[in-house]
């Protein structure tokens, strides 16, 4: 791709530093220098504009990106479920996001369409099908459909939401086949959700015994569970089972926190979905009964937070949105910004999210050897964290170093 300075950026570089006025060097996809360079090449001027690593969401769901409950009624041909998915890889991009970790709802062959240029999108990380216990949470048959027929909602290469599992045995060859099916990683629900038909959030799934089963089967091939969690006894079960992430986790109390701490289990909050859910239930395909259980999450989910802080609990970040309405995924951070500083959100979005994913030094940071993942912003969203949340203000995104996006 030969040799590109981007220079006259403020550059914001994901560590948490201060900005500064900086030229950065990119060759062959990767950053090489951040300073002045006297090397030539191509040249792009970005004086007035702020630069950022390229973001990160560390909880996506790409694979319900058309409205749900007519997508699980198979109301929806797979080839609009395609178009669906593909438009919102690409919403990605635009809004800054080079790199997500899909917690959920993608089949492999969406992953590796991606991932050869076939298609706009970020970077794709996937669980591929959540691990889900029998009636629990991610299930969406009706009450009179047989359990096993819930693989027929699945669209092999395209998308396939979640596997019901009764013990640890059928657990143990589900999450084998996710892994043969291409998981970078493994999700599990271990509570009720907010979107669910079969579950109440205080509800807890699956037993240690059984969670510690598919840490097992991660840890053989080198990578780690995470677990939708709402509730401390369910988020407790998990950190004792060995999982390494907990994502929403709701209800967290202080002593579950400083167990998290003392394993090195992550929080990835999720905000963004809370607020699409309370103010447009219907854009997102579902009913009103959905807002009624979001009730009070929000402020849960907030306390949550400071109490991780507090503890001193890895905080990552991740937006869960669902449904059409997936475009200002930058909207987490603007949340977040309220309850923390805009660099503190920032941080969490780019490097600490990348410690999460397994990618720390790689992407989340402007530094030399790491991928060329940037986003160059229309004024300065660590001042003003409204940016995040229009892409429009992205004016400028380049993925491994080629430009993805360009306003300019």
């Amino acid at each position: 791709m030969g040799r590109l300075q981007v220079v006259g950026a403020t550059v914001v570089d994901g560590s948490g530093r201060e900005p500064v006025d900086v030229d950065v060097t990119l060759e062959d996809g990767q950053i090489t220098q951040v300073g002045a360079s006297g090397a030539r090449g191509e040249r792009i001027e970005a004086g007035g504009l702020t630069m950022t690593p390229g973001l990160i969401d560390a909880h996506v769901h790409l694979g319900l990106s058309s409205p749900i409950q007519p997508q699980f009624s198979f109301q929806i041909s797979a080839a609009e479920i395609a178009a669906d998915i593909f438009a919102t890889a690409g919403a990605a991009l635009d809004a800054g996001f080079t790199t997500v970790r899909d917690t959920g709802g993608v089949d492999g062959g969406l992953v590796t369409t991606i991932a050869k240029g076939k298609v706009r999108g970020p970077r794709v990380l996937s669980c591929g099908p959540v691990q889900c216990q029998t009636g629990g949470h991610g299930y969406y048959g009706a009450d009179w459909e047989p359990t096993e027929l819930w693989s027929s909602h699945h669209v092999p290469g395209l998308c396939a939401l979640s596997m019901m599992s009764g013990n640890a045995d059928e657990l143990r060859a589900n999450v084998r086949e996710a892994f043969r099916r291409g998981a970078s990683f493994l999700k599990l629900c271990v509570t009720g959700g907010v979107v669910g038909a079969h579950d109440r959030l205080t509800d807890t799934q699956f037993t240690v015994e059984e969670i510690a089963v598919a840490v097992q089967e991660a840890a053989a091939r080198g990578t780690y569970v995470t677990v939708h969690a709402h509730n401390n006894d369910g988020i407790r079960n998990a950190v004792e089972a060995g999982a390494r992430c907990v994502e929403h986790g709701t209800d967290l109390d202080e002593s579950t926190a400083a167990l998290m701490v003392a394993r090195d289990v992550a929080l990835v909050p999720t905000f963004a979905v809370v607020e699409q859910l309370l103010h447009d239930t219907a854009g997102a395909g579902l009913g009103e009964s959905t807002r009624d259980r979001v009730l009070g999450v929000r402020e849960r989910m907030t306390e949550a937070l400071a109490v991780a802080k507090e503890a001193g609990v890895r905080i990552g970040l991740g937006s869960d949105l669902i449904g059409p309405a997936q475009h200002r995924r930058g909207e987490e951070l603007r949340l977040r910004a309220e309850l923390e500083t805009p660099m503190e959100a920032l941080v969490a979005a780019t490097k600490t999210n990348a410690e999460i994913l397994g990618l720390s030094g790689q992407v989340g940071v402007i530094a030399p050897g790491a991928q060329a993942d940037l986003v160059l912003w229309n004024g300065n969203p660590v001042e003003d964290p409204e940016l995040f949340a229009d892409p429009a203000n992205a004016v400028l995104v380049l993925k491994a170093g080629r430009i993805v996006k360009d306003l300019r």
